[in-house]
């Protein structure tokens, strides 16, 4: 029996891997399509916008009304279709799976990814991989409506979609596989890894070798000539956490800003969109995802050090106003795009400092690409791996290793895991303890209450309670007012040579622990350490007792999400 249902599950789990992959993985092409189509409709691409270089009145009115336009429209999407009023991204992926409850509505996926798709086709300065995360997460979702009566299914189900996303868009399989492991699982079990390891693979078929889409960019390098070169990768992996933490810090501080400014938020978008347009009339690489540019900048002599350094600056700060500012997308391509610029900039000006000599700009390039974005998405590993998958270059590789190492310790400190795990804490699911207290810190310990327990009016009789509780062999009760306001605790115990006719009012104590009912498991688990009784009552918003939590169902609840994760941590095939 045990072994008709093993194999169940395993054919199961693997034909969720091949369907959700195969899926997420053509939905992402149609996506980047369609990204790619409108960059060139409305004048956003560097290529589109030299085909019409003799017409610089009409270049000019499409770099400013295109993002406007756009941000207005990406405003009524979200104000009108979208649940959460904001984009859904990788956040809300690693919330489903993590809290195992159900992910944003599939109409709100959808109306998110529609405008995540307007965002970066009119030329806002977002990423594409963020919106790819979450339309992997919409169609892995759809995986739990099956019924399956597999456990886990969500959650694998959504790291399948995410997996094939990564795989498809980076033509990194094994990128796509640990990122899926490392920012939205946070374990590696075996149940989880076999299907997530058949959707990355499906991704990467059908993108590489059946529709043999290019690389993300081909590197020629030949390897890192000096040993010396590996200390300035380490340096230059330092500096890249204080630019990947100013990155983040400014795009909080813009959604700050437009949180204050006294505008409709349909309207925000807009004005990003308006400020972007004008920045772009100067530097129209900041425009879009940036894709020329970033080969670009791993070319010696395409930028010259200002062009870089103004660029770096212009990015950062059209970026975050445009995520601040309410434009759906991801962060993912921004710190791409940045990291390289910046690390290309650190290659050409460290040798004007030290005369040592060096291998050109190409891995110094590459390191601050995967410096400055490891941090942001939390996903050290991933980088790495994509630098390998991309570039074949073994070299390569150890000198991004080096920088990422050094980004992520220094960022770490500064700013936290990742800009994802950030906005988690903010929205109240802090993973910076660990996913015990995370997935604690959200349940509720109103879900263990009882109603088996003894409540009498406050202007009962002290005797009236002591004949109720001794005929149930009970030794303590909830004293309420009339309108079943929470009055206070009382125990035998602790009134054994009061009169018999004191009001309980007079005698109950108001001072004793209480849950709400907002109080979640962990802190109750952390409030019940120096209590003594048979239950803890809860109250409601108004203050009314909704029952009584006995303090074995705290301890069992706890001890049941422990062992809950424990098991989906170590479950196999």
């Amino acid at each position: 029996m045990l072994r008709l249902e093993s194999a169940y599950r395993i054919v199961i789990m693997s034909l969720v891997g091949l369907t959700v992959g195969a899926a997420a993985s053509l939905a992402s092409l149609a996506f980047i399509d369609a990204l790619f189509w409108l960059n060139n409709a409305l004048l956003v691409s560097a290529y589109s916008r030299i085909q019409y270089e003799a017409q610089p009145a009409l270049l000019a009115a499409a770099t400013i009304l295109v993002p406007t336009v756009g941000g207005l429209i990406v405003g009524q999407i979200v104000s009108r279709w979208v649940a959460e009023r904001r984009g859904l991204g990788p956040p809300d992926a690693i919330l489903a799976v993590q809290t195992r409850e159900s992910p944003p509505s599939f109409k709100s996926g959808v109306a998110s990814t529609l405008a995540a798709l307007v965002s970066l086709g009119c030329g806002a300065s977002v990423g594409q991989y963020g919106p790819l995360v979450y339309l992997g997460t919409l169609i892995g979702g759809l995986a739990q409506r099956l019924n399956l009566m597999v456990r886990d299914l969500q959650s694998v189900a959504i790291a399948c979609g995410v997996a094939a996303a990564i795989s498809t868009a980076f033509n990194a399989p094994i990128a796509g596989l640990v990122f899926a492991h490392e920012v939205i699982l946070r374990h590696y079990s075996l149940r989880a890894f076999a299907p997530v390891t058949v959707a990355a693979a499906t991704g990467y078929v059908i993108a590489n070798v059946i529709l043999q889409r290019p690389p993300l960019f081909l590197v020629e390098f030949a390897g890192v000539e000096h040993g010396h070169e590996f200390v300035l990768f380490a340096v230059q992996g330092v500096l890249a956490a204080y630019l990947a933490a100013g990155f983040m810090g400014l795009i909080a501080f813009a959604g700050r800003m437009a949180q204050r400014l006294r505008l409709p938020a349909p309207v925000r978008p807009g004005l990003a969109g308006l400020v972007l347009g004008l920045v772009a009339l100067q530097l129209p690489e900041v425009l879009g995802v940036g894709k020329e540019t970033l080969r670009f900048a791993t070319i010696e002599g395409a930028f010259t050090v200002d062009e870089l350094a103004v660029l770096v600056a212009a990015k950062l700060a059209v970026t975050a106003m445009c995520v601040g500012f309410g434009f759906v997308g991801g962060v993912f391509s921004p710190a791409l795009l940045i990291g390289v610029m910046a690390g290309a900039l650190f290659g050409m000006v460290w040798p004007l400092i030290l005369p040592l000599a060096h291998s050109g700009i190409v891995p110094y390039a590459i390191c601050g690409m995967m410096a400055v974005t490891s941090p942001v998405i939390g996903a050290p590993l991933t980088t790495i791996l994509i630098v390998f998958e991309l570039t074949r270059n073994y070299d390569l590789t150890i000198a991004a290793m080096v920088a990422v190492v050094f980004s992520n310790l220094v960022a770490y400190r500064i700013f936290g895991r990742s800009l994802f795990d950030v906005q988690l804490a903010a929205r109240g699911f802090d993973l910076s303890l660990g996913r015990d207290k995370a997935i604690l810190g959200v349940r509720s310990v109103a879900e263990n209450v009882s109603q088996d327990y003894i409540a009498m009016r406050a202007d009962e009789s002290l005797g009236a309670l002591t004949a109720r509780l001794n005929a149930v062999g009970r030794s303590e009760a909830v004293v309420i007012g009339a309108d079943g306001v929470f009055q206070g605790h009382i125990r035998l115990q602790d009134v054994v040579d009061e009169p018999p006719e004191t009001p309980l009012g007079a005698v109950a104590r108001k001072d004793e622990l209480v849950f709400r009912e907002t109080t979640t498991l962990w802190e109750a688990m952390d409030r019940i350490r120096d209590f003594v009784g048979e239950a803890v009552p809860l109250v409601d918003a108004r203050g009314r007792v909704m029952g009584v939590v006995p303090e074995g169902a705290v301890i069992q609840g706890y001890m049941e999400a422990v062992h809950d994760l424990r098991r989906e941590e170590n479950a196999a095939a």
